[in-house]
């Protein structure tokens, strides 16, 4: 965990510090010397909590438990992050339509899968001279697929021997 250490009693060398008690109550501003006596006599930890404000805020508490809870919240939100991959289907111009049906149905796959898809055609000797064919392909997998069901991230554009066009799954959240 990559958690921004915060200091704690000793560590703080400011003069002094605004000071939020055990119980979240503001003190005011106060001598740092002051806010530890208070700190070690709550049997609790002064921990700086916003060391950019001027003066410091400096908060009563628990460190360790301030820390589990802290990992506890970065612990969940990582958990509800989902991860996209990217997949890619290849294919070529003079596609047969069987194969052309199949590869979509590989993308429509993919994307109910929730992945982003790079459709690529390539191009290899004098098909280069016939790119529009690949944008015919393109199109005709477009018209494979179920409208709604994804949004033209990236439209059919040349990348060198290569055309390609990226899908994203349509968002599920209603």
């Amino acid at each position: 965990m990559a958690a921004k250490r915060l200091r704690i009693n000793e560590e703080i060398r400011v003069r002094e510090v605004r000071l939020i008690d055990a119980q979240g109550e503001q003190r005011g501003v106060i001598a740092t010397g002051d806010a530890l006596n208070l700190a070690k006599e709550s049997e609790m930890d002064l921990v700086e909590v916003a060391p950019q404000a001027n003066p410091p805020v400096c908060k009563i508490l628990d460190y360790g438990k301030y820390r589990f809870e802290q990992e506890k919240r970065l612990r969940e939100s990582k958990k509800n992050q989902k991860l996209v991959k990217m997949k890619e289907i290849r294919m070529q111009p003079k596609i047969e339509k069987h194969d052309l049906q199949f590869k979509a149905k590989h993308v429509k796959e993919f994307l109910e899968d929730g992945n982003k898809v790079k459709v690529t055609i390539r191009f290899r000797g004098r098909e280069l001279a016939h790119t529009e064919l690949g944008k015919v392909v393109l199109d005709n997998v477009l018209g494979l697929l179920e409208e709604g069901t994804y949004v033209v991230d990236r439209p059919p554009a040349m990348e060198g021997r290569f055309m390609s066009m990226i899908l994203n799954p349509k968002s599920s959240k209603k």
